[in-house]
């Protein structure tokens, strides 16, 4: 019996080269990107379907640029040669990172969770997450129906990671029929 490959999380996505000395920018997808992202840790980079397609590349620099940030990996000094790597992802395995930690959750976990108003009443399971330019949403499959719901304080009120609930506290309005 052989062991199952590691679980890997996405920590950015590869957008463009940027230079010519082989420097690439990347848009983060953790809230930890100056040590996520820091000189020596190794990444993998995965494509849509969502396996391993190359890597690993050992980070040599990295630096916050506006939004985003610009990363050089060790080896790679052309354009051309980051070119086939837009748009995929950069992952970690699991166990390098810092796991969520109080009401924190990682977003592919949320769907499955139970949603509940704040009085115990039980609303839904969340479906899908999307985030959009606003920010994130969270929709949930209802008895009767799905709605929409912005993953914001103001209405997800507690994060139960291990009971896998969510609080919430909807607009006025968003659960009458």
């Amino acid at each position: 019996m052989t062991d199952p490959e590691p679980r890997h999380l996405a920590v950015a996505r590869l957008r463009k080269p940027h230079g010519l000395k082989g420097d690439v920018v990347l848009y983060a997808l953790t809230d930890n990107p100056a040590t996520v992202l820091a000189a020596g840790r190794s990444l993998w980079v995965m494509g849509l379907a969502g396996s391993i397609i190359g890597g690993p590349l050992q980070i040599e620099r990295s630096r916050a640029y506006h939004r985003e940030w610009l990363v050089k990996f060790a080896g790679i000094e052309s354009r051309d040669a980051l070119e086939p790597l837009r748009d995929h992802f950069l992952v970690a395995p699991a166990e390098e990172l810092r796991p969520p930690s109080g009401d924190e959750v990682y977003l592919h976990e949320l769907e499955g969770f139970a949603v509940r108003l704040e009085d115990g009443t039980p609303v839904g399971l969340v479906s899908a997450v999307y985030d959009m330019p606003a920010g994130l949403i969270i929709e949930v499959q209802g008895p009767r129906r799905e709605f929409l719901l912005p993953y914001k304080k103001e209405f997800v009120r507690t994060v139960d990671r291990l009971g896998r609930r969510l609080t919430i506290a909807p607009p006025e309005g968003l659960l009458e029929s």
